[in-house]
């Protein structure tokens, strides 16, 4: 799908409050305060359309697929959207690039064992420092088949070392797994620079763009990775995990399916029933957000909308960063905000404080953050935390405003 001109608009704090409206988890109080939801990067609360939209499953056709009958038609039809509403949201040419699963971890899990069974010993993976562990766990595991897999570093300020992912690639290089965007820093990478390091070593590119998906405009065509995986519970939707693949792809591995199941596109990796239910949600999370846009075309629609609320979310967080760093005893970590490829994601410590106690008194006052690893242990190792607690992480999603943050800084300070 070639990426169409986005129109301009904008999304700004009046649009914020009228979105704020549709969520109903935003009416929750705690302790006579309402709740401050800044936990986006472990999960977006949903809008009430999503909420219907996987209602009306359970009330009308709960049923499985491929049936001879009506319910079970509808059930066909819902799986199709899902798939060409993610085909929009990603800028694929075709629905069937797209594969669904429990979670981005087990599709990586799956696509790992189908990797692994056309390798050979001595074959070299490249995995990174700054990466989520779901996306350096399973091809950590290939180690135990005789592949050999090596670990680009990460810079003190928390992006990745170009120079040394140069200098591990080989011809031995059969795949890199790489992350879009880091959860726990906030880093977007160059995946320009490292689609073309892999093409030149003939490896394929295997994508994380969880922390990527719910803040940027995503184009498979201009990433041009392999594999692309993300999770929609991430931008406003339930618990699915969502691969885009290129094509052609699946039906060179041998997965795990079953002799029951198709072995190509979409399906291979597939395995078992899918949560229709979900499916439903998925599709409505993507009507959700394009309907904050503009344009001709659903993708013109979600791109418009992404762009804008990615803008505001920057905006937001930026603010969040500049304000959090003049408080004593505060240290930010990652990359600033001087470029518009970052996430609206930032991580603090508070002199010698552990996170953990940060966030329970944070909690107490109805504002929810995170404290810890975000299953990222690498990085938080190697920034020398992990014995100490990690990370205290906001996240800022297209529902929270600035008078959140205030409350926040506030909190902190106190």
């Amino acid at each position: 799908m070639s990426e169409e001109r986005v129109p301009d608009i904008t999304f700004g704090e009046a649009e914020c409050e009228r979105c704020r409206e549709d969520f109903p988890a935003l009416q929750r109080s705690e302790n006579g305060q309402p709740l401050v939801y800044l936990d986006g990067p472990a999960g977006t609360q949903v809008p009430q359309v999503v909420i219907d939209a996987v209602s009306e499953i359970y009330a009308n056709y709960n049923v499985n697929t491929h049936g001879q009958f009506a319910t079970s038609r509808e059930v066909d039809y819902c799986i199709m959207r899902a798939r060409q509403a993610m085909a929009h949201f990603l800028g694929a040419d075709d629905a069937r690039q797209i594969s669904f699963g429990p979670s981005m971890t087990t599709l990586t899990i799956l696509l790992s064992h189908a990797f692994g069974r056309a390798m050979q010993r001595g074959d070299e993976v490249l995995v990174t420092q700054l990466d989520h562990e779901a996306n350096r766990g399973p091809w950590l595991k290939l180690a135990e088949r005789g592949v050999s897999v090596h670990e680009v570093a990460m810079t003190p300020d928390g992006q990745l070392d170009y120079e040394d992912f140069e200098k591990r690639i080989s011809e031995k290089t059969k795949l890199i797994a790489v992350g879009l965007a880091a959860n726990a820093l906030g880093t977007v990478n160059d995946i320009a620079r490292i689609q073309n390091l892999a093409r030149g070593a003939g490896a394929m590119l295997i994508v994380d763009a969880v922390h990527f998906t719910p803040h940027f405009v995503t184009d498979v065509a201009a990433l041009d990775p392999d594999v692309l995986i993300c999770s929609a519970y991430k931008f406003y939707g339930p618990h699915v995990g969502i691969m885009y693949s290129r094509p052609g792809l699946l039906e060179k591995l041998d997965t795990d399916a079953l002799r029951c199941q198709s072995q190509g596109a979409p399906s291979a990796l597939e395995t078992g029933t899918l949560n229709h239910a979900a499916l439903a949600g998925v599709t409505a999370a993507v009507g959700y957000i394009s309907s904050w846009g503009v344009g001709d075309t659903p993708r013109q629609r979600i791109s418009s909308a992404m762009e804008a609320i990615g803008a505001y979310e920057h905006q937001v967080a930026n603010y969040y960063y500049d304000q959090v760093s003049k408080i004593p005893d505060v240290k930010v970590w990652g990359p600033d905000f001087s470029s518009r490829l970052r996430a609206p994601t930032v991580s603090i410590t508070i002199g010698g404080t552990d996170p953990a106690d940060i966030t329970r008194k944070l909690g107490d006052k109805g504002i929810q953050v995170w404290g810890g690893h975000f299953y990222a242990i690498r990085p938080i190792e190697v920034l020398g935390l992990a014995d100490k607690g990690g990370l205290m992480r906001i996240g800022v999603s297209m529902y929270n405003t600035r008078h959140e943050i205030d409350r926040l800084l506030t909190a902190i300070a106190d």
